[in-house]
């Protein structure tokens, strides 16, 4: 053989030995990475091969699969009343993938859950039977506070405060999630574009300034660290309140409220602005934001088991900054779901039951691979005699003060009113929060509304006149069944 061909084989053999270390290294070593590329058509076309299993509310399925008509994907994602249970279920679309509970648990849904393979899938490799959700959620409650809500841009939240159980979240303007599970270009687009962001979920992930409603948590710190021993005690708070470091004075929405050195009790029923900024400056921000905490704010991994966006008690603020936290304003933000959360501690004796709206996931025949019920913890926020306190004063705002619209004939209910500011120097229509609990016959909910817009003038905007009307009908749905 000459001394060219000799090379010539040599390196054709070379190149020959690297394609199969390439193919080997591709096979065994990338091979996972390629086949979990979200831009892999082939898991789409598995994901759609076969129905997905289902998202249950009140032991019915509001999730399906339907036979598409053309394409490589076999089936398609259906709901049941889409736009009322938006905020619960999310969407599992062809083309834009999936959120909420349908992203949370998609490997169950879908049958690649491990827990779901028997010893026959494992050895033959097959696709399990897909799993299902069963969901906490009430399907009355829900519609109620669906219905309530009505064109208001806005949220709801209610929550068993016994058991930690979400039985309604609620967030308008909806969807139908049926429009996007096809990928439809046009229907994502309009979604995607419309200002009034119908695809946010605002019960879980959109804080907003809780106003007044916050009132509550920095009461809860005063009892508890002893500033005042009881909720009628009289308070140390001129009328207006002077901002420390600042010129300006915190003053009150009703100037001829009893407010001057007013009890928890009276400044909780004609919500006394000077009264909570000045308290929140005398326990001092570490201590107002130790029971925040407690109740949940500045928590980044608070899961239900999706993901809330997290509530927020600011740091590092001037005094006047901090008499303004302390009416719920400055940088203080929460969702519903928290406010509901400080409304359930306070119903439940002081303690909080992890809210959750899974009750647990089966496999396809019904049996349990994960209870939450079971494994839903409680934590002791505030001490039964501080919460029995403001169970007390909440139902004075209610029975006499700026929460009477909550009012349910045989039903105890307590509340707090919140109209948040919005915009540079309040410019904007502001947010009416409406945070509560009702007890009758042995139930009992905690129930937390903001209305973030509505037809409603900006004068007439305020927690009693549009958020407790929207709760009473949440709670009679809850202790009615």
């Amino acid at each position: 053989m000459n001394k060219t061909i000799r090379r010539v084989s040599v390196f054709t053999l070379l190149l020959v030995f690297a394609l199969l270390v390439r193919a080997t290294w591709v096979q065994f070593y990338e091979g996972q990475a390629l086949a979990d590329d979200k831009n892999n058509r082939r898991n789409t076309i598995a994901l759609y091969s076969e129905p997905l299993g289902n998202i249950v509310v009140g032991g019915e399925a509001v999730t399906g699969s339907a036979r598409t008509k053309s394409g490589d994907l076999a089936y398609k994602r259906t709901y049941t009343d889409g736009s009322l249970y938006a905020a619960v279920t999310g969407y599992s679309s062809q083309a834009y993938g999936a959120t909420q509970l349908e992203g949370v648990y998609q490997d169950l849904l879908d049958g690649t859950d491990t827990r779901l393979k028997s010893v026959l899938d494992t050895v033959t490799n097959k696709r399990s039977d897909p799993g299902n959700v069963i969901t906490t959620i009430d399907p009355d409650v829900q519609k109620a506070a669906y219905d309530a809500l009505g064109d208001n841009k806005g949220a709801a939240v209610a929550i068993d405060p016994a058991t930690g159980k979400i039985l309604a979240v609620v967030s308008t303007p909806s969807y139908d999630p049926s429009r996007i599970t096809t990928g439809d270009a046009d229907a994502w687009k309009q979604l995607t574009k419309d200002a009034d962001k119908p695809m946010t979920n605002r019960a879980l992930r959109q804080p907003l300034p809780p106003g007044s409603t916050f009132k509550l948590v920095v009461a809860a710190a005063a009892l508890e660290d002893g500033l005042y021993s009881s909720v009628d005690d009289k308070t140390v708070s001129p009328d207006p309140y002077p901002l420390p470091q600042s010129s300006s004075d915190l003053t009150n929405e009703n100037p001829s409220a009893p407010c001057e050195n007013a009890s928890i009790r009276v400044a909780l029923q004609y919500s006394c602005n000077n009264v909570f900024g000045k308290m929140a400056v005398d326990l001092g921000q570490d201590k107002v934001r130790a029971m925040a905490e407690k109740f949940g704010f500045n928590d980044e991994e608070q899961d239900v088991p999706v993901r809330a966006y997290t509530s927020v008690y600011p740091s590092d603020m001037d005094k006047a900054q901090t008499a303004l936290s302390g009416i719920g304003q400055f940088d203080v933000t929460a969702t519903p779901l928290q406010m509901a959360m400080v409304s359930a501690a306070i119903a439940n004796g002081g303690k909080l039951v992890s809210p959750h709206m899974v009750s647990k996931i089966t496999d396809s025949g019904g049996d349990v691979l994960e209870n939450y019920d079971d494994r839903a913890g409680t934590e002791e926020i505030v001490s039964s005699d501080t919460a029995e306190q403001l169970q007390s004063a909440m139902q004075t705002v209610v029975e006499e003060g700026t929460g009477t619209n909550a009012q349910i004939s045989g039903a105890t209910v307590g509340g707090k009113t919140g109209t948040a500011q919005h915009g540079e120097k309040n410019s904007k229509t502001p947010y009416a929060w409406f945070t509560s609990y009702g007890k009758a016959d042995g139930k009992e909910v905690a129930v937390a509304v903001v209305v973030e817009q509505s037809d409603a003038a900006r004068s007439e905007v305020s927690g009693n006149g549009l958020a407790a009307p929207v709760a009473r009908k949440v709670m009679e749905a809850a202790l009615k069944g």
